[in-house]
C-alpha cells in the first residue's frame, strides 16, 4: 500500500477498470472523515426577491422567442431516466410481501399500513393505462381480472403485474411503464417526452433532439422502445435524433466503513457505488448541447399545454439573457466605456442577482471589467419554480458563501442543518418548490462549451449510512445535478404554474387528473 492511499494492487486494478484514480478514491475517504458542510441559508427566494413573475403578455412574447430558438436548431432536451419503477410500486410490493397466508385477501390486511394504498389501487385499477395489458396477461394465465378484484385476491394480480414471470413492472425503468391511455394509443413517459419535445424543440427541418440517460441493465429495452416510438411518431414534418448514455463508471464513488476505511464486498473487493444524479453532470458535459431543457422522466402529463407554453417562455428568456451576456462580454474584451461597465453591472445585479462587492465601488475600470467578465462568463440556467403545495424536495433560496456573498441556489432539505433553529425557520418559510424544470445555456460566446465540472461545488456532496448483510457503511453522492452541481452557474428563477408539475412518485399518482385521459398531444 502507498503512504498516500490505503489501496492494494488488487484495489488499484479495480479502480483502473472503473477509470477512477487512487487520488480521487482517497478524496472520497477524506470527505467521509471531514464531513460535508451544510448550506447556509440567508432567506427563501420569494416573488420579487429572487423569483421573477412574468405577466401573460411577457410569457407570450418569450414563447415566440423560444419558438424562434427552436427553429434555429439551438434546443435539445435532456431527460435523466435511470430510475427503476420499483420505488413507484413500493407500497404494493410491501403489501404483497407481508407474512400472511398465501390465500389472504386485501381485507385480511386491514391493519397493515399499506392497506389504504392497496385498496385504492384495486378499487380504481381500470383507471390505470396498463390495465388492458394486465387483463391480457392474466388471461394468458387462465385468470380474469374482475373476479380477482372482487374477491380481493391481490397476490395473483400483483404477481402478474410486477414479477419477472408476468409483466415485470417492478424491474422496469420508470420511463417504460405505461402512464397514459388515449383513444388510439398507450404512452410511456419516454413516448410522452418525445411528443412533448416536438412542441418546443423541433427545428425548421423537423428535427427533434432528445437525450435520455439510462441504467446499463436497461439499455437494450430502452433503446428498443425509443426506436419503436420514433417509428410510430415520425412523419413528413418530424424526425427524431435520440441519443442515450449511461452513468459513467468513473463517476462511481467509494463506500467507507463507519471508521472511514474502504468498505469491501464479501470477496474483498472495494465497494464502488453509483454517485447519484449529480454524476449525470458528466453526461451533460459530454453531450455539449447549445441550449438544453432538463426535466425528470416522470414529470409528464396527458396534455401539457400550460407546461409547453411556459417551457417555450423559459427558453425564450434564456436565449435573451444569453444574448445580452454575450454582448457585454464582447464589450468587456475590448476597451469598455464607463457606460458599458455601468450597464453590465446593472444587468448582473438586477437580472442575474449578482451584485458587485462594495469594495469594487470607485475601482479602476480594469478591475470592474475583470469582475464582470468573471461574473458573466459562466453557464446560465433559467429554472421554473412552482408555488409550494406540500411536495417533498428542495426549493429556491438565497445562500450565503464563506465570504458572506449571497447567490441563488436550489437547496434540498438534506443540505440544511435542521437542528439550527434559524436555518430550519428559513427553510420552512420557503414559498416555492423546485420541480426540476430547467433551461440551460452551456456554451460560451465563442461557441465553445463550458467545462461544467469547473462550476460545481464539490463540498455540496451527500453522505448516507446504509446496511448490507448486517454491516453498516457510508455512501457518497456527488453534488446534485441541479444543486451543488450547478452552484457556480448564473441562475434565474421564474414562477411557473402548478399545472406544469405532474410527478409520479407512486403508482397512485397516476390517478391525478393530469394523468387521466383528456386529449392527445399531436
Amino acid at each position: 500500500m502507498s503512504a498516500s492511499h490505503p489501496f492494494n494492487e488488487r484495489d488499484l486494478e479495480q479502480l483502473r477498470e472503473h477509470g477512477i484514480s487512487p487520488e480521487r478514491a482517497a478524496d472520497c475517504l477524506d470527505t467521509f472523515a471531514e464531513g460535508v458542510p451544510y448550506a447556509v441559508l440567508d432567506r427563501p427566494c420569494t416573488r420579487g426577491d429572487g423569483i421573477t413573475v412574468l405577466a401573460d403578455a411577457e410569457v407570450d412574447r418569450l414563447c415566440r422567442r423560444g419558438e424562434e430558438a427552436a427553429r434555429e436548431g439551438k434546443l435539445t432536451k435532456f431527460v435523466p431516466a435511470s430510475g427503476a419503477a420499483s420505488r413507484m410500486f413500493q407500497e404494493l410490493l410491501a403489501a404483497r410481501g407481508r407474512p400472511v397466508d398465501a390465500s389472504a385477501t386485501v381485507e385480511d390486511l386491514r391493519d397493515a399500513p399499506e392497506y389504504p394504498a392497496l385498496r385504492e389501487f384495486l378499487a380504481r385499477l381500470d383507471r390505470f393505462a396498463f390495465c388492458p395489458q394486465l387483463e391480457e396477461a392474466l388471461a394468458r394465465r387462465g385468470e380474469e381480472l374482475q373476479p380477482l378484484r372482487e374477491a380481493g385476491r391481490f397476490r395473483e394480480i400483483l404477481g402478474c403485474l410486477l414479477d419477472p414471470g408476468g409483466m415485470g413492472y417492478a424491474a422496469l425503468p420508470k420511463g417504460l411503464v405505461p402512464f397514459h391511455r388515449y383513444a388510439d394509443d398507450c404512452r410511456t413517459p419516454v413516448a410522452e417526452h418525445l411528443l412533448e419535445a416536438c412542441r418546443y424543440v423541433r427545428d425548421r427541418t423537423g428535427m427533434v433532439r432528445v437525450h435520455f440517460t439510462v441504467s446499463p441493465e436497461h439499455w437494450a429495452e430502452v433503446e428498443d422502445h425509443v426506436a419503436a416510438m420514433c417509428r410510430r411518431y415520425e412523419d413528413r414534418e418530424t424526425s427524431f435524433d435520440v441519443t442515450l448514455s449511461v452513468q459513467r463508471p468513473d463517476t462511481d464513488t467509494l463506500a467507507a466503513t463507519l471508521d472511514n476505511e474502504p468498505f469491501r464486498e464479501a470477496d474483498g473487493s472495494l465497494s464502488l457505488r453509483p454517485g447519484g444524479h449529480g454524476a449525470l453532470l458528466a453526461n451533460l458535459n459530454d453531450l455539449a448541447p447549445d441550449v438544453v431543457f432538463i426535466q425528470n422522466v416522470d414529470n409528464v402529463a396527458v396534455y401539457a399545454g400550460t407546461a409547453v407554453r411556459y417551457r417555450k417562455a423559459l427558453a425564450g428568456l434564456l436565449v435573451e439573457l444569453q444574448a445580452r451576456v454575450f454582448h457585454y462580454l464582447d464589450g468587456l474584451d475590448a476597451d469598455p466605456s464607463p457606460s458599458l461597465l455601468d450597464e453590465a453591472s446593472r444587468f448582473a445585479r438586477d437580472l442575474l442577482s449578482v451584485a458587485p462587492p462594495d469594495s469594487l465601488a470607485g475601482s479602476p475600470a480594469a478591475e470592474r471589467a475583470a469582475f464582470l467578465r468573471e461574473t458573466l462568463d459562466r453557464p446560465l440556467r433559467v429554472c421554473g419554480m412552482v408555488p409550494s403545495a406540500g411536495e417533498p424536495g428542495g426549493g429556491p433560496f438565497w445562500v450565503r458563501d464563506a465570504h458572506g456573498r449571497c447567490s441563488l441556489q436550489i437547496v434540498e432539505s438534506s443540505q440544511v442543518d435542521m437542528e439550527e433553529p434559524r436555518q430550519e425557520e428559513v427553510f420552512a418559510a420557503s414559498t416555492h418548490f423546485n420541480p426540476v424544470d430547467l433551461v440551460c445555456g452551456v456554451r460560451r460566446s465563442s461557441g465553445a462549451c463550458f467545462d461544467l465540472m469547473a462550476f460545481r461545488d464539490p463540498r455540496a456532496a451527500f453522505i448516507a449510512v446504509k446496511s448490507s448483510s448486517g454491516s453498516r457503511f457510508k455512501t457518497l453522492e456527488h453534488p446534485g445535478l441541479w444543486n451543488g452541481g450547478m452552484a457556480g452557474w448564473n441562475t434565474v428563477f421564474v414562477e411557473v404554474p402548478a399545472q406544469t408539475f405532474a410527478p409520479v412518485k407512486t403508482v397512485l399518482d397516476l390517478l391525478r387528473p393530469e394523468h387521466q385521459p383528456r386529449r392527445a398531444l399531436k
